[in-house]
């Protein structure tokens, strides 16, 4: 078998090489590829074995090795068999004879231009003699050191020869289905005249980029193109493009788009983003090659878009660790439910940086000027966000206050809209559990999980996300000034007290419910189905719906309980005498404004349990998508990497769909590369180079200016006064949950950042000091509640105190002290 049609079945890796069996492979899919015939490598190793040449060319040089190719016969049957197939084509035809190894265009490892073809190749004896040249090829200087470098055995190696009629191009080019800096992008390079020019550079292409989905062109530059290859009777040669030709566009938008819907095709063929060489004759395209795009990643980072100044301070304790992005599209959905405001006139409201998710201040610092309510903006952001480093400026939208109100204007009626809902708050807290368990119950049973996702999974994660806005709306003013005028009423320490008891006989904050819960099954008060069902479905990365709930694991209560050393009861009863005395005093002292503020915070609290428990809910929903995404995986056949898809493929792929799955793979070494990276600073100006700041020696982790106007960074710990106490111990550095169990009894817990995921281990802390944090943050609250002093927002907590240093935690002013450093552990 030394020849096969270019379409024929048998056409695999291992006879015809990885070109030819890319190209077996469109002609097959009905793809328009010059028609043409594969010399198979039992043809190349029937010529190496009559003549002994593996002992010879595996000891030999390239250039040895070509004189003996070139010296030797080919065997009369084979050479029968090619000039056959070349006679089928017509008479003499113009070829393209191209050389394809069995280590060639593959999903690792392209082998671009590692082996010769040849153009423009007429004739019987040239046919042959190319043919032989092709083999040889497979052994020159470079395709060897190829091999080495990607540990492919240079004695198991062969090689194959495709011969396909040659297209007399017009123009020619290079399509990428996949633009590396600019997702859901393509790019078309385009010249005039054979491929070659643009293939080995000798000219600068027209560059068009176009949207993978809609298929219209979003961008295009018009190159000045002074050379093209041509046909010669000799072969290919260059030549200088006419003058009327050199300036204007090879393509038109339309032939543009037809070449990006044959691009996304042949990636839907493959299953992953590719490099697609193409031409066109007489108005008609046509495929040369595909090949896999190799070291592919897609960049995840709107910092890129312009000059602004993010924050993770609030989103970063919810959403702690890199996105999938499957994830990612949720939390766009969940921000445009939540948020006020969504993008400005262009300008991202939240962005994606390096996989992790930012809020973009100077949005609202630019409509807080144009509002002319600048101050009220800092001082309603503070509890939330924490403080800006010293000397770090907020930049200004490049917008005129008129288009800053203008595009502002519609968004603002949403706030009224959603506080018209917050009466439905009572009734939906106590009903949404059910709904969302009997929508997981049929996204178990269901196959039609399109309509399902249309009818009842979309609508309920929705209203989810929007009946937190509610709850966080109601009255925001008092959860930002209550604390400040207690403090100047009553002092610090009791304005603390003051603010605590959330949990109560009717109620209780949610974010302790897992702590106090375990509590009550050690103590025989509730059951372990009960406890599973309320906070089964709370974790540490919650938002990420890769990741497992907690209640997917049998053994997870067993171990809740083991870790639980110390009952938090003893601390909420010493807080609540605290809280009792400090009532008592202000009695004493404001006998006419105590019961005034008993009603305000009356109001907070109430308003701190229905926050706390929408939230609940909230990710109670994202739990109900994660059930989604699991069951769509099972359906499809394609399991986790539905996770690396957005939910809108994700409902293409259950439509029938394969074309998104051809970015799983991309996506998966995106994601790797990020989450391999240390956590990014929380505060970040300007356009921000992930992999650059990482390998940066002298990086700050608490801040990153481009603009470089911040203060240098202090060597002292100080934050947000976060809970009252003072109190000195033994520093703890913890950068994961899941090394809790370094935490010993009365030691300082030293993170990044807590949440829910971390309650259990805060009545073991004698306080708590985080990089990130603000006064109404997790940290926050539950220290309060549990008497624990806590200092949060430092930012630079992690970076300055060791593993072992004894330190002193001020939570009534906000200070962390070294009193001594921990001694070195000898290696």
């Amino acid at each position: 078998m030394n020849t096969l049609a270019l379409a024929d079945p048998r056409a695999e890796l291992a006879t015809v090489g990885g070109k030819g069996e890319s190209l077996a492979r469109l002609a097959v899919a009905g793809l328009p590829v010059p028609d043409g015939f594969h010399v198979t490598t039992a043809a190349y190793r029937d010529f190496v074995d009559r003549h002994n040449l593996q002992d010879k060319i595996l000891s030999g040089d390239a250039d040895e090795i070509a004189t003996l190719f070139a010296a030797h016969e080919m065997p009369a049957e084979t050479a029968g068999d090619i000039l056959a197939a070349y006679a089928a084509m017509g008479e003499d035809p113009a070829v393209a004879v191209r050389s394809s190894a069995t280590a060639e265009d593959l999903p690792g490892m392209s082998f671009a231009g590692q082996q010769d073809s040849y153009l423009n190749i007429s004739g019987t004896e040239r046919l042959l003699d190319a043919v032989k040249r092709c083999w040889a090829s497979l052994w020159t200087e470079r395709a060897i050191a190829y091999r080495k470098r990607n540990g492919i055995p240079q004695n198991e190696v062969a090689i194959a020869v495709v011969v396909q009629e040659l297209v007399p191009a017009d123009a020619a080019g290079v399509l990428f289905t996949e633009d590396r800096l600019s997702p859901g992008l393509l790019t078309v390079n385009a010249a005039w005249g054979l491929g070659e020019a643009v293939v080995g550079g000798l000219v600068t292409p027209d560059t068009i980029t176009l949207d993978r989905a809609g298929r219209t062109v979003v961008t295009e530059t018009i190159a000045s193109k002074a050379v093209m290859t041509v046909r010669t009777p000799g072969g290919t040669a260059e030549e200088p493009v006419p003058l009327d030709r050199r300036d204007a566009p090879v393509l038109s938008a339309a032939q543009a788009a037809q070449l990006a819907g044959l691009g996304m095709t042949i990636e839907e063929l493959y299953g992953c983003p590719m490099d697609v060489e193409w031409a066109i004759h007489d108005a008609q395209l046509y495929i040369l090659q595909a090949r896999p795009i190799t070291g592919q990643r897609e960049v995840w980072n709107d910092s890129l878009k312009g000059d602004y100044l993010w924050s993770n301070g609030n989103l970063g304790e919810a959403i702690p660790s890199v996105m999938t992005p499957c994830t990612w599209s949720l939390v766009q959905a969940f921000m445009s439910e939540i948020m006020i405001l969504g993008d400005l006139g262009g300008h991202p409201i939240c962005g994606n940086i390096g996989g992790r998710v930012y809020m973009n201040m100077s949005l609202t610092a630019s409509l807080g000027a144009a509002l002319g309510i600048t101050k009220k903006i800092k001082e309603t952001q503070e509890p939330v966000y924490g403080r800006l480093p010293e000397g770090i400026e907020t930049p200004r939208l490049p917008m005129s206050r008129w288009q800053t109100l203008k595009a502002a204007k519609p968004m603002l009626g949403g706030r009224r809209a959603v506080q018209q809902e917050t009466g439905r708050l009572p009734e939906y807290i106590a009903t949404v559990a059910q709904r969302i368990e009997n929508i997981r119950d049929k996204i178990a049973a269901q196959d039609d999980l399109v309509t399902l996702w249309e009818n009842e999974v979309e609508p309920q994660f929705r209203e989810s996300n929007r009946m937190l806005a509610c709850a966080a709306r109601q009255d925001a003013g008092s959860l930002v000034y209550l604390g400040s005028q207690l403090e100047k009423l009553v002092g610090e320490v009791d304005a603390n007290a003051l603010m605590t008891g959330l949990q109560g006989s009717s109620s209780q904050l949610e974010s302790l419910g897992p702590l106090l819960g375990l509590a009550r099954i050690k103590r025989g008060e509730l059951s372990r189905d009960a406890y599973a069902r309320r906070y089964g479905h709370r974790c540490p990365d919650e938002f990420e719906v890769s990741i497992a709930r907690p209640v997917e694991d049998p053994a997870w209560i067993d171990r809740q309980l083991a870790a639980l050393t110390t009952d938090p009861a003893e601390l909420l009863g010493r807080q609540e005498e605290a809280n009792t005395a400090a009532w008592q005093r202000f009695r004493e002292r404001h006998p006419r404004k105590a019961e005034k503020f008993r009603r305000k915070i009356d109001r907070w609290t109430a308003i701190v349990q229905a926050r706390e428990d929408t939230r609940s809910e909230m990710m109670r929903g994202f739990w109900m998508v994660r059930d989604f995404v699991l069951r769509a995986g099972e359906l499809t056949g394609q399991g986790d990497d539905l996770f690396f898809l957005t939910i809108e493929e994700i409902l293409e792929v259950l439509g029938g769909s394969r074309r998104p799955l051809s970015r799983v793979a991309t996506r998966r070494a995106t994601y790797a590369l990020y989450q391999a990276l240390p956590r990014y600073p929380g505060i970040i100006r300007g356009r921000f180079d992930p992999e650059r700041w990482a390998a940066d020696p002298d990086r700050r982790g608490d801040v990153f200016d481009a603009a470089a106007t911040v203060a240098p960074p202090s060597q002292t710990v100080s934050g947000i006064p976060g809970s009252a106490g003072v109190v000195e111990g033994t520093a703890r550095v913890i950068a994961s949950v899941a090394d809790g169990d370094r935490l010993g009894e009365g030691e300082i817990l030293v993170t990044t950042v807590t949440n829910v995921g971390w309650t259990l281990l805060f009545p073991r802390a004698a306080a708590v000091v985080t990089d990130v944090g603000a006064p109404l943050s997790h940290a926050t609250i539950v220290a309060r509640e549990l008497g624990i002093p806590a200092v949060v927002g430092t930012r630079n907590a992690t970076m300055l105190l060791r593993d072992g240093d004894r330190i002193r935690v001020d939570g009534t002013h906000g200070t962390v002290e070294v009193i001594t450093t921990a001694v070195p552990a000898l290696s």
